[in-house]
């Protein structure tokens, strides 16, 4: 009798583990889906950024001829993401591309004739619209790989992890230094 007993609970211990493996392996799954899905996200709207670029630039090159740098460097970055082979170097290069946008911002600035045009205004305003949801996208993203991180560093599930070869996933993070410090208001 205390063998059938001792039995069912070694059963039972076993049953309990394999359930909890499962349970584990199945929630690395679906957060890595959901990963892939916040990048797939993301990917949306850098693909509506990507398209509204060249008429911005177009748009820019009437009126700002001698700015040929600046937009050379836009059209550069938008080139270095569309060639981009890893996550990795797709969020770096995604990050300068982000840089050489707020320089083209700028060099219309001192350009009252191009700020008051109705095509780059609606362009300006597209895009801003495309970085605000970018930026919610990039946020989502974030989240999703901090949960996946975080359960494929704790124990137990790194052992899952471990196992079936699943990998910290990289932060959609800024390379530009100047944008992490505080900004400064001065009258």
């Amino acid at each position: 009798m205390i063998g059938y007993i001792v039995l069912g609970i070694v059963i039972a211990v076993v049953v309990i583990i394999v359930l909890w493996y499962i349970s584990a392996y199945n929630s690395f799954i679906k957060m890595k889906n959901n990963i892939e899905e916040a990048f797939a996200t993301i990917d949306v709207y850098l693909k509506k950024r990507f398209d509204l670029i060249p008429n911005l630039v177009e748009t820019v090159k009437g009126y700002a001829a001698h700015e040929r740098e600046t937009l050379e460097q836009v059209i550069a970055a938008r080139n270095n993401v569309a060639s981009s082979s890893t996550t990795e170097e797709r969020l770096q290069n995604e990050n300068m591309l982000t840089n050489t946008l707020r320089s083209l911002f700028a060099v219309s600035e001192a350009y009252p004739n191009l700020k008051a045009d109705t095509s780059f205004l609606n362009l300006q305003g597209q895009l801003q619209q495309v970085e605000t949801d970018l930026a919610n996208a990039r946020k989502y993203y974030n989240a999703n790989v901090k949960m996946f991180n975080t359960k494929l560093l704790t124990f137990p599930t790194n052992l899952i992890a471990r196992q079936f070869n699943f990998t910290k996933q990289p932060m959609f993070e800024t390379s530009n230094e100047a944008e992490r410090e505080n900004v400064q208001v001065k009258f």
